[in-house]
Order: C-alpha cells, then sequence, then structure tokens
C-alpha cells in the first residue's frame, strides 16, 4: 500500500486527507497483487472499502477503480448507489439538498430545468436565488426555517415572477445538530393553481350575470334585462374563457324550437337557421338539446352530425343549458383548430353554462314578477270598476227605453254613453296586457285550448253581486266580455239595445230572479233572439218552479245546466258547448290562457 500523499487521498490508505501529489491514477480496493500491469505503487491508492471510494472520485487524475474479487458481493452496493442517483437525478419532480443557510449542495436535473441552469452548478446558491426569488402565496411561512425549527417536516406554494406555481416541501435530514441539512423537493402546480383560479374566476363571472340592484331592476325594461345578460354572456365567454365562436339558443318546450339569443362570430346565414331539439337532421345544437348531453368534437370533418356555424370551423364543443333537469337551451362554441378544446374546456363550459341556467332563470322570474304585479293591478282596477260600470250600462237602456221613437238624437247619446263605458272596461284590459310582456309567459302557457272563448260577449243574470264579481274575474281570463244585470228586466233591455256589435253570445242566469224566473227570462228574450244560446244556474239542483224543465221542453240545450256551487272547468265546458252549439267560431288569439280549472263559483 503506497503511503505517498493526494489531493483526495490518506497517508495510511484508509481515505483520510494528506498532502496533495498528482501521481495516483487508480484506486485500488482489496489485494494489489491483482492488480492489472502498467500500473507503479506510486500511482495506486490502496482502500479497505468500496464504500470510501466515491468520496475519493474529485480528481481527474483518476483513470480507474479496481476492485479484488473477494470483494465483488460489494458491488451491489455500488450499483444501488449509483442506480439512486439516477433517481434522484432524472425524478419528475425537483429535489435538492440545502445547508443550514439553505445554500444549495446538490440540486437534480429537473430543479436545474426549471431554474433555467440546466448547464449550470447551482451550488452555494440559496434556494430562494434558484427559484428567481418567488413571492409565498398567502399565509404560509417560509417552508426551509420552519422545517429547521421545529425539526418536522414543512410546506409551502411559491409563486415566480413568471406566474409559475411551486409545492415546496422540505424535511430535516441527517444527525449533525451543529449544521443540519434539508432535502426539498419541489412540483410544477402551474396547472392545477391557473385551473383553480380560472374555476374560481367561472363561479365570480357567474354570480355577476344577472346581478341587478333594485333600482335597476326598477329603472330596467325586459330588453335591457335581455340585452345586459348577453353583453355579460359574451364578455366572460371571450375575456374569461377565450372563445371567439359563440352561440346561444333557448328551447321553446312547446314547439321544440331553438331560438337564437346570442351569436358572436357566427355566419348569419347560420344564426338564423332553424334548428329543433332533436337528434337527426338539427347539428350537434340540436342533438345536444334533446339527449340533455355535452357534445366535444375534436375534427368536423369526421362527425356526421356537425352543421358548421362558421366556414372555417374544424372543431367544437356544445353543452346544453339545463336547470332542474329542464333543458333551457344550448350553448355552441367553434374553433378553426381541431381538437381546439378539451376536457378542461368541457368541464369550465359546463360549469358556466349551469351559470347561465340560473341567470336566465332569475331573468324570467323577474320578468313574470313584475308582469304579475302589472296584472293583479289592472285586475284590481278593472274588477273595482266592472260592476259600477254594469250599473251604467244597467241604468243607460232603462233611459234609453223612455227615448226610443221620441228623440233618436237622445237615442244616440245615449249610445254614446253605452260605448263609451264598455270602452273603459275594454282599455284597461288592454293596458294590463301591454304590461304583461311575451317575455313573462313560460313556454307552454299559452294555448289554443279555449280559443272558442276569446272576443264572445256573455252576459251574467244574478241578483246575487258576489255571483256578477266571479263572472267578471274568471270568464275574462279567458278572454271573454262579461257585462252583468241584477234581474230580468234589466237583462231584457240590455238584450234588446245591444248593437250589432254588442251581441251577446251566451246568457247565463240564475233560475230565480227578483221580478221573474229563468225559464220566463228565456221565454222573454226568445221574442227578440231565437234560438236563445241560454244557460241557467240553479242552487244544489233545487228548481221548485220547474224553470229548467220547461225550458229544455222550449228549446234550452240539454248540457245547458250548472248546479251551484260549481268549478270553474264546468263552466266553461258548458259555456263552450253553447257557442259550439251557436255555430260560434273562435276569435285568433289575443291572450294567454291562465285560468286555474279548480276554481269554484257559486
Amino acid at each position: 500500500m503506497t503511503r505517498s500523499t493526494s489531493p483526495f487521498g490518506t497517508d495510511d490508505g484508509t481515505g483520510r486527507p494528506g498532502e496533495s501529489t498528482e501521481t495516483i491514477r487508480l484506486i485500488c480496493v482489496g489485494d494489489k497483487q491483482t492488480l492489472p500491469r502498467g500500473f507503479s505503487d506510486d500511482e495506486v491508492l490502496a482502500l479497505d472499502s468500496s464504500a470510501t471510494v466515491l468520496d475519493q472520485l474529485a480528481s481527474p487524475s483518476i483513470e480507474g477503480v479496481w476492485i479484488a474479487r473477494d470483494l465483488l458481493p460489494e458491488l451491489g452496493e455500488l450499483r444501488g448507489i449509483c442506480q439512486s442517483g439516477l433517481m434522484l437525478r432524472d425524478l419528475p419532480e425537483g429535489a435538492a439538498l440545502l445547508d443550514h443557510k439553505i445554500r444549495v449542495l446538490w440540486a437534480n436535473r429537473r430543479l436545474k430545468a426549471w431554474a433555467g441552469k440546466l448547464d449550470e452548478d447551482p451550488t452555494g446558491e440559496t434556494i430562494y436565488d434558484l427559484l428567481g426569488n418567488p413571492d409565498i402565496m398567502g399565509s404560509d411561512l417560509c417552508p426551509f426555517h420552519t422545517a429547521f425549527s421545529t425539526g418536522e417536516e414543512s410546506s409551502g406554494t411559491f409563486q415566480t415572477s413568471d406566474n409559475r406555481f411551486f409545492q415546496v416541501r422540505a424535511a430535516p435530514v441527517g444527525d449533525n445538530a451543529a449544521e443540519p441539512h434539508l432535502v426539498v423537493t419541489v412540483g410544477d402546480i402551474t396547472e392545477e393553481i391557473l385551473q383553480q383560479q380560472k374555476l374560481a374566476a367561472i363561479h365570480r363571472a357567474g354570480r355577476e350575470l344577472a346581478d341587478l340592484r333594485p333600482t335597476e331592476i326598477y329603472q330596467m325594461g325586459v330588453d335591457e334585462r335581455i340585452d345586459l345578460l348577453k353583453d355579460n354572456i359574451r364578455h366572460y365567454l371571450t375575456d374569461l374563457l377565450n372563445f371567439e365562436v359563440i352561440e346561444i339558443r333557448l328551447l321553446e318546450q312547446a314547439s321544440g324550437n331553438l331560438v337564437p339569443l346570442l351569436s358572436v362570430g357566427i355566419d348569419q346565414e347560420a344564426a338564423d337557421r332553424q334548428l329543433f331539439a332533436h337528434p337527426q337532421g338539427n347539428g350537434i345544437t340540436g342533438y345536444a338539446a334533446s339527449s340533455g348531453t355535452s357534445y366535444l368534437c375534436y375534427d368536423v370533418i369526421n362527425d356526421p352530425l356537425f352543421i358548421p356555424g362558421v366556414a372555417n370551423a374544424r372543431s367544437s364543443l356544445t353543452v346544453p343549458l339545463i336547470l332542474n333537469d329542464q333543458v333551457l337551451g344550448t350553448i355552441n362554441v367553434e374553433s378553426p383548430e381541431v381538437a381546439a378544446f378539451s376536457e378542461s374546456d368541457l368541464q369550465f363550459l359546463e360549469i358556466f353554462a349551469r351559470d347561465i341556467s340560473f341567470a336566465l332563470n332569475t331573468l324570467e322570474l323577474l320578468v313574470a314578477q313584475k308582469a304579475d304585479t302589472a296584472q293583479q293591478s289592472c285586475n284590481a282596477i278593472h274588477s273595482a270598476v266592472a260592476l259600477p260600470v254594469d250599473e251604467i250600462l244597467n241604468d243607460a237602456v232603462n233611459v234609453m227605453e223612455d227615448y226610443i221613437g221620441h228623440s233618436p238624437e237622445m237615442v244616440d247619446r245615449i249610445r254614446r254613453i253605452l260605448k263609451n263605458a264598455r270602452d273603459i272596461k275594454q282599455t284597461i284590459q288592454q293596458i294590463g296586457q301591454r304590461l304583461t310582456p311575451l317575455e313573462a309567459v313560460p313556454p307552454g302557457i299559452s294555448s289554443d285550448e279555449h280559443a272558442l272563448l276569446r272576443g264572445k260577449r256573455i252576459l251574467v243574470v244574478d241578483e246575487d253581486s258576489t255571483v256578477r264579481e266571479d263572472a267578471h274575474t274568471l270568464l275574462e281570463r279567458y278572454g271573454c266580455i262579461v257585462e252583468t244585470a241584477r234581474g230580468a228586466d234589466q237583462a231584457v233591455l240590455m238584450v234588446r239595445d245591444a248593437g250589432e256589435d254588442d251581441k251577446y253570445d251566451v246568457i247565463i242566469s240564475d233560475i230565480k230572479l227578483p221580478e221573474h224566473s229563468g225559464f220566463q227570462l228565456m221565454m222573454r228574450l226568445k221574442k227578440i233572439i231565437d234560438p236563445v244560446p241560454m244557460i241557467l244556474m240553479t242552487g244544489f239542483g233545487y228548481d221548485p218552479g220547474h224553470s229548467i224543465v220547461h225550458a229544455l221542453q222550449n228549446g234550452l240545450h240539454p248540457k245547458a245546466r250548472l248546479f251551484k256551487p260549481f268549478r270553474l272547468d264546468q263552466l266553461i265546458d258548458v259555456v263552450q258547448t253553447v257557442l259550439l252549439a251557436g255555430g260560434v267560431a273562435p276569435q285568433a288569439n289575443t291572450s294567454a290562457d291562465s285560468a286555474t280549472s279548480k276554481s269554484t263559483v257559486g
């Protein structure tokens, strides 16, 4: 064993530092007798164990290491050390060893690559310098100092100046209390953090979509609120989600028609295209609306469902707008690049689509509430003036009787009074309809089921004012024009003095009136109009004078009977039966049917 000194060697062959020499070319572990030829004794450093070999390899003059055959089993340990080094070097996470001043003693390839120093030796730099002096996010403390002070593992999140994010974990290692070391792992969590931030931004945007202050609710009309919602949707889809070609359609539940609400970057011809919620022949939009499922199209050329919205579209993403398991519409985005949208884009758009659905529902509720308030106000006014106007009509026809044949001028004047009184009620109804916007009527509520009733003139004769009020309230919501009289004499005058445009289509009378019975009224009216479109009402089937029997014998329709109390749907059915029997045709739809069939009268 040589005793010459070396820059890394020993003076006794044990690996302890000695004086430097440049003669050592070979490290020998074991018996020197088995050394290969060509090496003199002063060129060989003999060691007792392979465990100390790595400490001696710093010198560039070393050409090799010789291990005797009887020490070959220690090669397993040497191989493990080499493999561990390779594993640390190529670890997908960054790794480093720090001294007690958080200076880098060693860093793996991944960490040096993230720091932009792959070809440099970062030894001696602090870990903060290596990572570009990042900020510690939130309320986290420095994980390195925490680990040193507590002796336990600590972690924190770093944000660099170029908006990258790293999860850093540090743990004490070794038994040297005077100069403790830290082993550090660093993970790049930039994508995860950016997704979290994007999700948070989407939720904030969703809350702001239809965020209206009380003053704005009262000041803004329906169209203005819709425009505000469209502007917000357009803003967030383009600026937040980076979608440039956007189309939103709303589903008409009754017809299945997908009506355009918002188009950005869509060809006008495509925007005006009629689409339905059907899986065939209506593109991906129709499929998504009919199935209630999202559709990610990676390449439109190879997708049989796709109907282009822009000429250069190559991929698309379509998501249904759903609220309470009901499809409200669809949102579609397109791109000129193949596979431009990922599963993350799908997730983000589905989340934002839910917020759009809630915003649309909120807007609909606000509109419906405003419309309902307006309608209730008009109904209250109409209810308050209905019977007084009827009284005016009754009194006017009574006065007119005295002037007929004597003073044509006075008759004409009274007829103008009658017309003006009737116009008062019509005007109130028209104002109510104008204050109730179409957008406030939920899809499917408007129906032609009761179109026969719209515009039909009905005279209700009953001594009970409550019955007369109910007649106005219930029948007029179906579009009927209702007038009332307290007794038979008033009713006869109302029918006889009705002009060509004021003739009654149906006359509903109680069988017990102050002056005459319902049958007697029918027979008096028969002298004026024949047949008489009559409906007779009786309480609990009580008919002491057999009015209904006599009326049936004299032409009353077999179904033109009502027994108080009766349900509203029974009243409507009987009225429609009498109208059909008289050959009356339905008017065009002018208002929505909104009656509740379980209401009762009588």
